[in-house]
């Protein structure tokens, strides 16, 4: 079973040596490594030369200037020679048995696909506040529901093309729709949590609000998770002007109500920040903690600004 693993890349040249170094100490080597580059500028071609020839890795380059990601992934898909793909991105981390956990269940002829995971590799303070925040861990997952990202996923090649491929017409968000359509057609993936692969979390509340408006920009444009969405809204400019009104006119034991909802919202982040917060100085624990709730707001208003304009591009486009 050949087996080629795929990504994207645009100005990756700093963060490209630790994957491909941790590609080369797969204990299951790719057969080729199939990258496609959106037209970086930064010596990244530089660097994929480098290690294809001092590391002898099998990487094949596909020129993709200005495509976007699912384009990118296609392509580098169709450049595929192997039945099997796994696709990842230029700014993780893959332990050495990951390739092998990954690709494990597709021994079996009647496995189409198979849902890795992810873990945060935090440096700052911040970086561990935002992946307790923003990234489930393996316990929260539902592998009967579960869309796996595309920093650790596996597909037959057979898969891809019926379903599709990547849509080329949205620019985020087009690992989920990849997914539904995977799970829509041959059920829900294998669920490897092993499989993980660690990256860092957004290092600025400037790059998380602008990495969830995307997110719900991609949303809007798939028609997805309006339930979710129109929750958040729901909570955000009813609940919560509701509830801050009547703790002003009617009682003051109502921003005890408030602060109960508050951290019932927080519930999961501080469960998974509560241990890793045994390696930090007190400061920083303190920091930390209070990170959860501005990452949240933050988060949760860039999804709220995001998510209409994506409504409003599907609406024009008829779509």
């Amino acid at each position: 079973m050949r087996v080629a693993v795929i990504l994207t890349v645009l100005n990756e040249a700093a963060a490209l040596p630790r994957l491909l170094e941790s590609l080369t100490a797969q204990t299951r080597p790719a057969d080729e490594i199939v990258v496609a580059d959106g037209g970086s500028r930064d010596g990244t071609a530089a660097v994929l030369a480098d290690y294809a020839a001092r590391l002898g890795l099998p990487i094949w380059v596909v020129d993709a200037p200005g495509a976007n990601i699912a384009q990118g992934r296609n392509r580098a898909i169709a450049a595929a020679t192997s039945e099997v793909i796994a696709a990842t991105d230029a700014g993780v981390v893959c332990p050495p048995d990951w390739l092998a956990r990954l690709t494990a269940p597709l021994a079996d002829p009647g496995v189409k696909a198979v849902a890795g995971f992810f873990e945060a590799d935090p440096v700052t303070v911040l970086e561990v506040a935002m992946g307790a925040t923003v990234l489930p861990e393996a316990r929260d997952v539902n592998a009967a529901t579960y869309l796996p990202s595309s920093r650790s996923v596996a597909f037959r090649r057979a898969a891809w093309e019926a379903v599709g491929g990547y849509p080329e017409w949205l620019d985020y968000s087009e690992d989920v729709v990849f997914d539904l359509a995977l799970r829509a057609k041959y059920g829900p993936f294998v669920f490897v949590p092993e499989a993980a692969v660690r990256f860092r979390p957004r290092g600025s509340l400037r790059a998380l609000a602008r990495q969830y408006y995307l997110y719900a920009r991609g949303d809007g444009k798939a028609g997805l998770f309006a339930r979710q969405h129109a929750i958040r809204y729901f909570t955000y400019l009813v609940v919560a002007p509701l509830l801050v009104y009547a703790a002003l006119t009617v009682s003051g034991w109502l921003w005890l109500v408030g602060v109960v909802a508050g951290l019932a919202y927080l519930r999961l982040p501080l469960r998974r920040l509560w241990p890793r917060l045994a390696g930090l100085s007190l400061v920083a624990r303190v920091q930390a903690l209070a990170y959860l709730p501005l990452i949240r707001v933050v988060g949760d208003v860039a999804k709220m600004v995001g998510y209409p304009v994506g409504v409003g591009w599907r609406v024009r486009r008829g779509k």
